[in-house]
């Protein structure tokens, strides 16, 4: 008999953190979280859950833990952009479909008491949150914002009469093929002199830390005609510097600015944590710092995160500048691939971008819907 409860104490909080641990041991894609971070995001005292609601829920067999699922309400995105939804989040189970369907029936129940029209996910609490669950690329190591997830998660859903809603893809490439792919230091050149823009120079984070807001707010702009874009609002703006910033070198990030000194466009990267997170557990003491700070300093592989362009400047080679301060810099550090972030199909200019760099399409991922 499968039974389903609700969180009510901080040790079951814990166990629904420690779950993906038992489920994923010995997966050699899987990423884990940082089970001390991922346990204050969860801490209702975040500026986060005064716009949103949410239940945790985990699922027992023969008084085991096999699942665990949370119920989520974003009422920006309700009451604002008008998506009468409730989101499913962290949805994890073993391979049995009726542990599934109890688990989302608890979503399901919670929006039909908000008198919402549809549940979709997986989904986090905002759009700055990981999202889509994998339906192509089980044998590629997932990234630091991206879900990793068994073959059987999508047929699951799809058995159980969940359709596709959102779709993502994400790519991979040679840095060799982005060197290859134009002249980037000539258009850059070009554009520098046509638009009057320039790349600002940071020596430390520090010195990134001024800009990092108007970033944000550029990012708002730049992926406001968007479907799923829901607006990130300043608190989080502050959520994400704090959970991320330690993370990021100068090297790794690129900022254009017009001749009055505003910012156009940026890019963010960092290199790939990913192994550094397998190694270390779940745990940054007493050995995981270390592993992430080699990771840092020692890597071949870089991933995409944050791309942003004024509307104003887009279509207008803008990117040209961005590739070419990461590029240089990616060369004097010994960077062979490139990863994208997740990258939604309806995102034409996004994906026109790439497409330059002859990407080699390795994950697809989706999240899906159930009307109520």
């Amino acid at each position: 008999m499968i039974e389903v409860r609700e969180i009510k104490s901080e040790k079951e909080l814990e166990d629904f953190v420690k779950f993906p641990f038992k489920l994923y041991k010995g997966n050699k894609y899987w990423v884990p979280s940082i089970i001390k971070e991922e346990l204050k995001s969860f801490n209702p005292n975040q500026d986060i859950f005064k716009t949103v609601d949410v239940k945790y829920y985990l699922a027992y067999k023969n008084n085991e833990i096999v699942g665990r699922v949370a119920a989520i309400i974003n009422w920006t995105e309700v009451n604002e952009l008008k998506k009468s939804k409730a989101r499913f989040g962290w949805l994890e189970m073993i391979d049995d479909i009726n542990v599934t369907k109890a688990l989302l029936d608890k979503v399901v129940e919670f929006g039909k008491e908000k008198n919402l029209e549809y549940i979709e996910g997986p989904m986090g609490f905002s759009n700055m949150d990981k999202a889509g669950m994998l339906t192509e690329g089980f044998n590629y190591i997932a990234t630091m914002i991206g879900f990793y997830n068994y073959e059987y998660y999508p047929k699951h859903l799809e058995q159980l009469g969940y359709k596709p809603e959102a779709e993502w893809i994400e790519y991979s490439m040679e840095l060799k093929n982005i060197s290859a792919s134009y002249d980037m230091e000539k258009i850059s050149a070009l554009i520098e002199k046509r638009y009057k823009v320039r790349s600002l120079e940071f020596e430390s984070i520090k010195d990134v830390l001024p800009y990092v807001d108007e970033m944000f707010g550029l990012l708002n702009k730049s992926y406001a005609g968007l479907q799923s874009f829901v607006p990130i609002q300043q608190f989080q703006i502050d959520h994400y510097k704090e959970k991320y910033l330690n993370f990021i070198h100068p090297d790794f990030i690129s900022c254009i600015v017009d001749e009055f000194g505003k910012i156009i466009a940026f890019g963010i990267t960092m290199p790939s944590f990913s192994k550094a997170f397998q190694k270390a557990n779940g745990k940054l003491l007493p050995f995981g710092w270390w592993h992430l700070l080699r990771a840092m300093k020692k890597n071949d592989h870089v991933e995409f995160y944050l791309i942003g362009v004024d509307p104003k400047f887009q279509n207008k080679g803008i990117n040209a500048l961005i590739f070419r301060d990461l590029h240089n810099r990616f060369k004097k550090r010994g960077i062979k691939t490139v990863e994208t972030n997740p990258l939604l199909i309806e995102n034409n200019k996004i994906q026109q971008l790439w497409q330059q760099f002859n990407p080699l399409t390795h994950k697809e991922r989706k999240t899906y819907r159930l009307d109520l």
